[in-house]
């Protein structure tokens, strides 16, 4: 084994740096073991690991033509002998799991990276990287300070196992809740960027509302309806019997006031970028409800969603009977329904990725490779190894990776 040596480059970012410096490492056949660089704001940082097996005159000739070479370009550079032993716990290092935490807000403070990266290290986690996914801050918003719409994204690569993953999450759930921002905590494997399918809960999820507390109300019964549902949805009631009270309430109602109705039906923050997304990337999509099969075609035709599985209203004589047909679409149905469209798209669970915000997604969250509690109750939100609660869906997209310069759209 030769010696190792670390060069450090930084200054003004311009052409042909890289280029330079390595075409002097050709002359003496230095092997690359390492290589990074990133760019802040035209500032360059630049880190280069290689051994060289050259005698110690030799090695102070390399090091004086990188210096000049760096002078010509008007750049620092510095250089760092590398031992044996430093470099086997590099190496082994390597072998740790790797994990990405991703920190989503409508801006970023110092205060937020602070507070995170000192639960990271509290657990033993090294950071290997930082990246920015999100677009860069305009000069409109910084000179208003107006971020209502806007998202930023924060991607750090750690590496090591947590000293405890209970308390880890736990302070992660605390951190979000006090600076109202949101953490994922995921590992990062083969199925990270390899999502197949995307199962989303309609109703408070790819769109605002509840679709029965809206039928309710044209039915005169709301305030009742409204009640049972978000006593369902925090899980204080089982959603078949509670299902089951909210339809016999909807009895007699007009099939006449459906179209209007999802005529009228916000589309949730990010929900149509998200999805013309990953149709763009070759993703199937899927709406998996306790909602009813209309409104879901209605967003299907407007989305462009694959598949639908939802209640069936059941409608004689132009009147709702307070009856659905067929199986009811519980939280079990829906996990049922996942797998199966994993096992009919040819891809493992770990490939699926679930969206809902109340207790009958569970379920549904709990067997995909990726579950997101998208603006859950807090029931949801804490039983969910993920989730999102302050941006819009399109949010999704940084979990996976991709970057805001990827133009998805």
């Amino acid at each position: 084994m030769g010696e190792i040596l670390l060069i450090n480059v930084s200054g003004q970012d311009k052409l042909g740096v890289t280029n330079a410096i390595t075409q002097v490492l050709s002359q003496y056949n230095a092997r690359v073991l390492d290589i990074g660089q990133a760019v802040i704001h035209d500032t360059l940082a630049l880190g280069v690991l290689v051994e060289l097996r050259i005698s110690a005159q030799e090695k102070q000739t390399l090091m004086n033509a990188i210096s000049a070479t760096a002078e010509s370009l008007a750049i620092n550079i510095g250089f760092q002998t590398v031992s044996q032993d430093d470099y086997v716990h590099w190496v082994d290092q390597q072998g740790k799991p790797r994990h990405i935490v991703t920190l989503l807000s409508r801006h970023i403070d110092a205060t937020m990276i602070a507070e995170l990266t000192r639960i990271t290290s509290t657990q033993g986690l090294n950071i290997d990287s930082i990246n920015r996914l999100s677009g860069r801050v305009g000069l409109s918003e910084l000179m208003t300070g107006d971020t209502q719409q806007s998202t930023a994204c924060i991607e750090f690569s750690v590496r090591g196992i947590p000293k405890d993953l209970s308390a880890l999450r736990r302070d992660f759930m605390d951190l979000s809740a006090r600076l109202n921002i949101d953490i994922a905590f995921q590992r990062d494997t083969v199925y990270r960027r390899n999502r197949r399918l995307v199962c989303f809960d309609m109703d408070s999820t790819l769109i605002e509302a509840e679709v029965i507390d809206e039928l309710a109300k044209a039915a005169g019964v709301g305030h009742q309806v409204a009640e049972i549902t978000e006593a369902a949805m925090r899980g204080e009631l089982d959603f078949k019997q509670s299902f089951a009270r909210r339809m016999a309430l909807l009895k007699g109602l007009d099939e006449s006031v459906l179209a209007g109705i999802a005529s009228q039906l916000k589309i949730t923050e990010g929900a149509e970028k998200l999805i013309s997304s990953l149709k763009k990337l070759g993703y199937k999509t899927a709406i998996l409800s306790g909602g009813f099969q209309y409104f879901g075609r209605y967003l299907q035709k407007k989305l462009g969603i694959d598949y639908v599985y939802a209640n069936e209203l059941d409608i004689v004589d132009g009147k709702v009977t307070g009856e659905v047909k067929g199986t009811v679409v519980d939280g079990q149905r829906k996990a049922e329904l996942l797998a199966m469209l994993a096992q009919q798209e040819g891809i493992a669970l770990e490939q699926v990725i679930a969206v809902g915000d109340g207790a009958n997604d569970l379920p549904m969250l709990s067997v995909a490779g990726l579950g997101v509690a998208f603006r859950a109750k807090p029931l949801v939100k804490a039983s969910a190894e993920h989730a999102i609660s302050n941006l819009g869906l399109d949010a999704i997209l940084y979990l996976l990776g991709f970057r805001e310069r990827d133009k998805l759209n």
